[in-house]
């Protein structure tokens, strides 16, 4: 209706009384309610199985998403390097890990590991001493873990599959040093998404032929063979020894990203 002529109250209808609940005007019958929504989140506690729900994991995991992505949104090219929690300092592995770190800082890239011990450690205490990028990404586990002295930017994860994806992201090339499991699942990942082009100029570098060509070698005679991958499939994944070797498969690959971008 109109008063005379313009848009208003009715004639002789007195507006209602209304109360705002954020975006929500409530009046009448709905104006009845004692307390506001500030009071009830701040005075409650309740019940807490809410935070045990799939619609609160959803948000959980939204949040892990965000805090990943604002970390390391402005990280230098990067390479993601895998390997065991379990390798003991001593031994010949961390060495490497250790060089591999170094010579990753000299080239400009920041090394990307999971955050823990072994050879992980190894990577992030090479590039931290040579003045790199040293970044972890550790994850949540059922036994202590925690991220190794030597990372200077950590983002902890709850769940992997988004740890997996700021691995992936925010690198240009994945060096894998012999490893368990989560090596292999990471590997195994990586090869996928680039056969399936959802990544690409992506090189895949298993670093020690004595623990890795024997993989190789039953890709090659039994996955190739079998006709389950193709030719292009296989050069995908390239085996080293040496540290000036995997470094060179990365820079090449980086090369090529850049000429492509």
């Amino acid at each position: 209706m109109t008063v005379d002529g313009q848009w208003g109250e009715p004639n002789g209808v007195e507006r209602p009384h209304e109360k705002q609940r954020g975006p929500v005007v409530l009046r009448r019958s709905r104006l009845s309610e004692p307390t506001t929504t500030d009071q009830r989140l701040l005075d409650s506690r309740g019940p807490s199985d809410w935070v045990h729900t799939d619609p609160w994991r959803v948000l959980r995991i939204q949040a892990e998403f965000v805090e990943g992505f604002g970390a390391l949104a402005e990280v230098p090219r990067a390479v993601t390097v895998f390997g065991s929690a379990r390798t003991p300092r001593e031994h010949p592995e961390y060495a490497a890990g250790v060089e591999l770190g170094r010579a990753l800082a000299g080239i400009g890239c920041a090394a990307i590991t999971g955050g823990g011990p072994g050879t992980m450690e190894a990577v992030n205490r090479g590039a931290s001493e040579a003045g790199g990028l040293s970044i972890g990404l550790g994850i949540e586990l059922p036994f202590e873990q925690g991220l190794n002295p030597w990372v200077d930017l950590g983002v902890n994860f709850r769940y992997f599959f988004v740890r997996k994806t700021m691995f992936m992201k925010y690198a240009q090339a994945f060096i894998c040093l012999p490893g368990g499991f989560g090596t292999m699942d990471e590997l195994f990942e990586a090869l996928t998404l680039v056969q399936t082009k959802k990544v690409t100029k992506f090189p895949v570098v298993l670093f020690g032929s004595d623990y890795w060509q024997g993989l190789y070698d039953w890709i090659r005679d039994r996955m190739l063979e079998g006709g389950k991958i193709g030719e292009k499939d296989m050069s995908l994944l390239h085996v080293t020894d040496d540290i000036d070797d995997a470094v060179s498969i990365v820079q090449e690959a980086y090369g090529a990203w850049e000429a492509a971008h």
